[in-house]
């Protein structure tokens, strides 16, 4: 009797955290999140996906379940192939929850290329301190257009 509810326990155990799953618990695993960055390029298939990582196919399919099951992708069966492509919501979600934070690291990468503009020119910028300062959160934490893109164009002067 003790055994049946102790593998009852485990059944819905097992149940529960499939369930209860988020999406930064599925992307916690470093495979999945290369199966992401695989379908962020084009949809694929199984096989193809199997191939990408290196793993065998059923391992491959037990990450894509997982990702399925949170939602973070889908599967469209074509005769014998099932492709798999990104499904972008639930991303953006995640994209929404970390926006407040975003203060934290884009005042440290800014403080961080002013460092390497001063290095690059031969002075430290920063009088005498081996660390750039401390980055302060902005009167507002929101996220929305006022917040300033990373530039990606090279300066005039890398140009030369």
């Amino acid at each position: 009797m003790a055994s049946t509810i102790h593998n009852l326990l485990g059944i819905l155990l097992c149940w529960y955290v499939r369930v209860v799953a988020t999406p930064f618990e599925v992307l916690a695993e470093p495979v999945r999140r290369r199966i992401l960055d695989l379908l962020r390029e084009r949809p694929r298939s199984v096989g193809e996906l199997t191939e990408q990582l290196g793993l065998t196919q059923p391992g491959t399919s037990k990450h894509l379940r997982v990702l399925r099951d949170a939602g973070l992708v889908r599967v469209r069966p074509e005769a014998q192939r099932r492709w798999y492509e990104l499904r972008p919501e639930p991303l953006a979600e995640l994209d929404a929850w970390l926006a407040p934070y975003r203060w934290m690291w884009s005042g440290r990468l800014d403080a961080l290329e002013r460092h390497l503009d001063t290095m690059a020119t031969g002075s430290d910028g920063f009088a005498g301190s081996e660390h750039p300062p401390a980055v302060e959160p902005p009167p507002s934490t929101r996220s929305g257009s006022s917040q300033r893109r990373r530039r990606t164009e090279p300066r005039s002067e890398e140009l030369t």
